[in-house]
């Protein structure tokens, strides 16, 4: 009824300081277990790991001093963004009035959302997920961005799933898995609608996966904790690359020399170090500020614009 998966896994995203396609894993998938017991197992991993390894509790990352005594904070995504924003997505009513606020409180990429969980997650990521520093889990996410998680119990909307934040940086992933198949099948059917409509994160549809479910599965609690990333916390390195063996460099095509918008045509012109320009049109201002804005340029082009809207070479 417990199984667990320790190894090497590909994931085509950009490059990092926290960021690398090639990582270190440990998946589980506990059978009559929920998100609470993903909880208590992940605390008690990591402070299991921290004691063994640095022989306190206590300890201090890049100068800030991190304390990993559990319980840990549990808090849910609407509260955090209400806390850190001021905006209650809770009470929104449509979309248009969810996008009208977080324009107003100046969260980028407000245009392209198309739902109000879209609309959280992005002002959690925007506003509130660097401020974790101390070990936080949050708790309850949308359904739109969480298709494989069981529907909350008890809040409409949501599904019983959470993250692991320390030091600002996702640690740990974990759901109550959903086994219902035929909720499972509609929400990858439109998964796989918002993939053929361009969405780059959307899933397919996955017949064997739903085959099995629909054999059967029992109530299952499901964990991921990012091992490159522990260790990055444990050992104090600041980049991603010193703690993995054979870490990959950013490639100079993805280092933004310099950038122009044109506002009445929406095209954003962008010269790499390495000598080549390109055109990405239809790009909206909340975008192009966004990369003004950026803490790095390069992880902003990555996440934002890289494969999202069409571009012309020019040389």
């Amino acid at each position: 009824e417990k199984v667990f998966e320790l190894g090497r896994v590909f994931r085509n995203e950009g490059i990092s300081t926290r960021h690398n396609p090639e990582f270190t894993t440990i998946e589980v998938y506990q059978a009559y277990a929920d998100y609470n017991d993903m909880m208590a197992l992940t605390e008690g991993i990591i402070t299991t790991v921290a004691q063994e390894v640095l022989g306190t509790l206590e300890i201090t990352y890049q100068g800030e001093p991190i304390n990993l005594t559990p319980p840990w904070r549990r808090v849910t995504m609407h509260d955090l963004v209400k806390e850190f924003t001021g905006l209650d997505f809770n009470s929104f009513q449509s979309l248009e009035e969810a996008k009208t606020a977080s324009k107003n409180a100046a969260i980028p990429g407000t245009d392209e959302a198309q739902s109000i969980g879209k609309l959280l997650n992005l002002a959690f990521e925007e506003k509130v997920e660097a401020n974790l520093i101390q070990p936080t889990f949050v708790i309850d996410y949308p359904v739109e961005i969480s298709p494989l998680a069981k529907p909350h119990r008890s809040v409409p909307g949501l599904v019983e799933r959470f993250e692991l934040f320390i030091v600002g940086r996702e640690t740990g992933n974990s759901f109550s898995e959903l086994t219902d198949p035929i909720d499972q099948r509609e929400r990858l059917e439109a998964q796989a609608a918002r993939k053929a409509a361009g969405d780059l994160e959307a899933q397919g549809v996955d017949e064997d996966f739903l085959t099995a479910l629909e054999y059967g599965m029992p109530p299952t609690g499901g964990l991921g904790i990012g091992i490159d990333r522990l260790v990055m916390l444990l050992t104090d390195c600041a980049s991603i690359r010193d703690a993995i063996a054979f870490p990959l460099l950013k490639p100079p095509s993805s280092l933004i020399k310099e950038f122009r918008y044109d506002p009445t045509t929406q095209t954003l012109t962008i010269e790499f170090d390495n000598g080549s320009v390109y055109e990405y049109f239809k790009v909206p201002l909340s975008v192009k500020e966004g990369l003004e804005n950026a803490p790095s340029d390069g992880q902003y082009f990555n996440k934002f614009i890289k494969g999202k809207f069409k571009f012309e070479q020019l040389s």
